[in-house]
């Protein structure tokens, strides 16, 4: 394994229901349910790991079969584990997902576990075993929507990712306002879709690079935006890039834009340019929603 990167955030199941053809609200319709590792933070660990940096959980599980479960699959796929919190009075979390031909149906994490152990997944930063508050962690870190909004506001002012590469994933619409904070403060490089860049601006956005704009203007250090099969935009205030997705055949979205932003950390982390990091996390993320990824 190459380069360490602490993944902190979500880790659970995945419980996911797809079918061949459109769905609407109400529908009952033949498909496919699978349950496999997921969560933000061990989406992007595990490609990362594809890519040989050597991810660093932080998150929370349960005491539970589940829980043993997890980290079990965790450590397969050459996850350290080590410093994974366990909750005694909690089970492991889950998130559950409908997806049709006509995209996700809907979804709901449940992620109390993760909620509820608070800043105590951070222990390692603090205690020596990563890190200490007088050396902070120097590399790359990802970090995602599913912990708590005071816990995030905390961590945008927070010496503790001082020296951080952090890169920062919403987990979802409905938590993207939750890195408002680390946009305002001009901390890390935001990975977003266009909706997500919209519910950070508080405005809707047609393409990646208004968005990507619209991020930068607000504050972001940096600003990594995707728009489905559209054009994504990488913007900072020295420069924007483009660059837009190869045409695909879409069997599955789950886990796309973590996919996405795992493979665009590799692909700096190994030198890659702004452009080809760009295009490099295109095509893996293309190749994991059309199902030819590994």
């Amino acid at each position: 394994m190459g380069t360490d990167i602490l993944c902190i955030g979500s880790v659970l199941w995945d419980v996911i229901g797809r079918a061949p053809c459109d769905m609407h609200q109400g529908a009952d319709v033949a498909g496919e349910i699978t349950r496999l590792p997921g969560g933000v933070a061990l989406n992007i660990a595990k490609t990362c790991a594809q890519f040989d940096l050597r991810p660093i959980l932080l998150s929370a599980v349960g005491q539970d079969r589940s829980g043993d479960e997890l980290l079990a699959a965790c450590g397969e796929m050459g996850l350290v584990t080590a410093h994974v919190h366990r909750a005694a009075r909690h089970a492991t979390d889950r998130y559950m997902a409908v997806e049709g031909a006509n995209g996700v149906v809907a979804a709901i994490a449940d992620a109390r576990t993760l909620e509820a152990a608070g800043e105590v997944i951070l222990d390692p930063l603090r205690s020596g075993a990563l890190a200490t508050q007088e050396a902070p962690f120097p590399g790359l870190v990802s970090l995602d929507g599913n912990l708590t909004q005071a816990l995030l506001t905390q961590l945008a002012q927070s010496p503790m990712l001082a020296r951080a590469d952090l890169r920062l994933a919403p987990a979802s619409p409905g938590k993207a306002e939750r890195l408002r904070p680390f946009v305002e403060a001009g901390r890390g490089v935001l990975y977003v879709n266009c909706e997500e860049a919209g519910r950070v601006c508080g405005h809707r956005f047609d393409t990646s690079r208004a968005a990507a704009d619209a991020l930068i203007d607000r504050g972001a250090a940096r600003a990594i935006v995707t728009h489905g099969g559209d054009a994504a935009t990488d913007a900072t205030r020295d420069g924007t890039v483009s660059a837009a997705p190869a045409a695909i055949e879409v069997k599955r979205l789950t886990g796309a834009g973590d996919t996405f932003m795992a493979a665009h950390i590799a692909a700096e982390a190994k030198g890659a340019d702004r452009r080809t990091a760009l295009q490099d996390a295109l095509a893996t993320a293309g190749a994991f929603v059309a199902g030819t990824d590994p």
